[in-house]
């Protein structure tokens, strides 16, 4: 996950703006009589004094947008930053706008999730020319820092203002405030802005997070394996450690390696095509024993590794690891596949009871992946920060990047950090009120997908949220006249094979390109889409299009070039859950 949000906006001619060039309205003076009057909205306070504006001409995109457009387009914008402050507090939020030449606005506003604090990378996408935004709350420097460097205002004291600006507020500020001021710095006379969200991982959370308490602000919204139930999603990075510290064995990570992609190979074919890809992991959850690959010989090269701080961004924490490992030769054993199965199967309490789901069979076991110590020549725990730090900082209340040792830690330990993380920011980082009925109400539409293969954010977690909004506004309705519903408005997919939004290198599967214009033709036009585009981008069927099957129904080939999709209650009961670990309902 990455630790804040940028976002970017496009929006349409009017004759007013037409006739503007750049230069005309990309001043302070423009910007400041675009600004809401104090008072206008509820609890903001913008500084007129603070904003900046500069023109920029022939930028290049830094990158494809989330929406699927290449790279390498140039255009310009004016770059500009406001400041505001809330009501009875001593503080200061900069917001970073971008707002494309009158020429090329298009009357869209789009927010991308997921960016860094400091992150203003122009994002091109099929809203075509679009505006970054980026939000944060900077008491001191903004754009310098991440959340979880500012999550405690020391041990014990949790920063809640950081904590709520984090989880909802500071995205929903910045759309309402960004809103406000495109009308104004366009002349657009109370034209309707379109407004559309996409982010992956965090940013899909983010997603998950506007769409739940700012539904009227969005008419889209695209959310890509959402890291949202934060207590239990952060708390499970340390399962898979944990079940090797509780059998007291640590497998080779090649051994691990080996048993993914013979699982893969083992499983390829249920689906109905041998392609690489398990379209199906539901089918390979039901008819495939990891026993049967005990005696299979392994080998890998020794290599240099790194993983990642808490919340998956790009800055190397103080928690992170780069580790060096030898090579590996061997043949997996029975202790190998019993780590394996263990953390597929889930955790539960030592009363046998479920507590969370777990990553699909087949998806990547890296967070089981033991360190290799030198000196002993031996496979050791290994931590990954993305669960360590998130126990030491929001659930012990330290400000320590990552826990030492899991010393008298077991099952049921993570049961009660899950607990405390859950109770403690159940209305901020949990992110998953089932009730969208305000984004419904006000024509919004939503796009959710989630990797299959994920092995960071499970699969399952969405599938379990999806669930818990169709139980929760539509349980009075049987499943297929709640599906028949949810389908005008909110569409769920899983990509077969991807990982953690993207690709998987272990399976050359289908990834959506072109979501936006999905979302734009369904808001704008009312054409309801039924499936999703998504295009191969490697292996024996690269550049192939799918057109993915829309959750609950599952893809079955027939032959090589063509799939239906079906409705399997059983495969679809593999991935429902309950979590009797708990007391209350988990969403």
């Amino acid at each position: 996950m990455s630790h804040l949000a940028r976002a970017v906006v496009a929006a349409g001619l009017t004759a007013a703006a037409n006739a503007s060039s750049l230069a005309d309205v990309c001043t302070i003076s423009n910007i400041q009589a675009a600004l809401p009057a104090n008072g206008t909205l509820l609890g903001i306070n913008l500084i007129p004094s603070a904003v900046t504006a500069s023109a920029v001409y022939n930028a290049s995109t830094g990158m494809a947008g989330m929406g699927g457009a290449s790279s390498g387009i140039t255009y310009s914008y004016c770059n500009v930053t406001i400041t505001y402050t809330h009501t009875g507090k001593n503080d200061e939020v900069v917001v970073k706008y971008a707002f494309p030449q009158p020429s090329d606005f298009k009357k869209r506003f789009y927010v991308a999730g997921g960016g860094k604090s400091d992150d203003f990378t122009l994002s091109a996408s099929s809203a075509d020319n679009c505006q970054v935004v980026s939000p944060f709350r900077a008491p001191q420097h903004a754009f310098d820092y991440s959340y979880d460097e500012v999550a405690l205002a020391g041990d014990g004291s949790i920063n809640w203002d950081a904590t709520y600006m984090f989880s909802y507020q500071a995205l929903g500020e910045m759309t309402k405030v960004g809103k406000y001021i495109t009308e104004g710095f366009y002349g657009m006379n109370n034209t309707k802005i379109y407004t559309y969200y996409e982010g992956c991982s965090d940013g899909g959370r983010e997603g998950m997070s506007q769409v739940q308490r700012f539904g009227d602000e969005y008419d889209g919204a695209i959310t890509g394996a959402p890291a949202f139930r934060f207590a239990q999603q952060q708390v499970n990075h340390v399962y898979p450690a944990t079940v090797e510290h509780t059998m007291d064995y640590y497998p080779p990570p090649c051994a691990l390696a080996k048993i993914v992609n013979a699982t893969i190979a083992a499983c390829d074919p249920l689906d109905g095509r041998t392609d690489g890809v398990i379209s199906r992991t539901d089918l390979c959850k039901l008819h495939f024993n990891l026993t049967s690959l005990i005696g299979e010989s392994y080998y890998c090269a020794a290599e240099t590794s790194s993983s990642l701080g808490f919340g998956f961004s790009k800055r190397q924490a103080e928690g992170s690891q780069t580790s060096t490992t030898p090579a590996q030769n061997g043949t997996i054993t029975a202790q190998d596949v019993a780590v394996a199965q263990a953390v597929y199967d889930g955790l539960h309490s030592s009363k046998g009871e479920r507590a969370y789901l777990s990553w699909q069979i087949g998806s990547e076991l890296s967070d089981a992946d033991p360190t290799y110590n030198t000196n002993t020549s031996s496979w050791e725990l290994n931590i990954p920060s993305t669960g360590g730090e998130y126990v030491t900082k929001f659930v012990q209340l330290l400000n320590i990047d990552n826990l030492s040792d899991l010393d008298g830690v077991t099952y049921d330990t993570l049961v009660d950090w899950m607990t405390v993380g859950m109770v403690r920011y159940l209305d901020s980082l949990q992110t998953t009120y089932p009730d969208l009925t305000t984004f419904k109400e006000t024509g919004g539409k939503l796009i959710h997908y989630h990797g299959e293969s994920d092995p960071s954010v499970p699969a399952a977690s969405s599938v379990h949220y999806w669930q818990s909004v169709r139980s929760v506004m539509y349980g009075h309705l049987s499943h297929e006249d709640a599906q028949k519903e949810l389908q005008d408005w909110y569409q769920f997919y899983l990509i077969p094979g991807a990982a953690h939004c993207g690709t998987n290198s272990l399976q050359p599967g289908p990834y959506p390109e072109n979501n936006m214009n999905i979302m734009i033709d369904w808001v704008e036009n009312g054409n309801k889409p039924s499936r999703l585009n998504a295009t191969v981008s490697s292996g024996d069927y690269e550049g192939e299009t799918q057109m993915l099957c829309q959750w609950p129904s599952r893809p079955l080939w027939h032959g090589n070039s063509t799939f239906d999709c079906v409705h399997d209650k059983a495969s679809i009961d593999s991935w429902t859950y309950t979590f009797p670990a708990f007391k209350t309902v988990v969403y």
